[in-house]
């Protein structure tokens, strides 16, 4: 299932069930992190210090792409963006609402696997979003590890 959405940088986002937008430029996980056994935490390092897992830049990606699969057309791209110094306007896939405050980093350190909340990523040429990324979600998980549910945690 493919929906069109509006693409601006940082802005857009595209945050119900089943959501694939389509992307600037094409980007396999099921790639990068099955194929090449490439860590999440690899290229969103953000994780884990900060609220944000953050996106990685294009000169960060070319730190491979200057020599490996240079002549695909999707590496010709990125490159096109590093020459002009843009970076790429990537569509959100998840988008909480601004009254939810989720950190990133509590939860890289207590050992969440990514894929609790972002599913099989390392299965997915396109990505999608895999399941609900709701309160009933997230309580019941801190329910189960036995972590507080107090409101302050997440909304402030």
């Amino acid at each position: 299932m493919r929906t069109a959405v509006l693409i601006v940088p940082w802005l857009a986002a595209a945050s119900f069930l089943g959501a694939q937008p389509s992307q600037p430029i094409a980007f396999s996980h099921k790639l990068h992190a099955s194929q090449y056994k490439i860590e999440c935490l690899y290229c969103h390092s953000g994780a884990r210090r900060s609220p944000v897992a953050g996106i990685p830049s294009v000169q960060f990606c070319m730190g491979c792409h200057r020599q490996v699969n240079t002549t695909r057309p999707e590496i010709i791209k990125l490159r096109q963006h590093l020459d002009r110094n843009l970076p790429v306007a990537w569509t959100k896939i998840v988008k909480q609402p601004d009254f939810v405050f989720f950190n990133h980093y509590p939860h890289v350190r207590k050992g969440v696997r990514c894929q609790e909340c972002h599913g099989p990523i390392e299965t997915m040429t396109e990505v999608r979003l895999d399941h609900n990324l709701n309160m009933d979600r997230c309580t019941s998980c801190h329910r189960q590890n036995k972590v507080s549910i107090d409101c302050y945690i997440c909304h402030r």
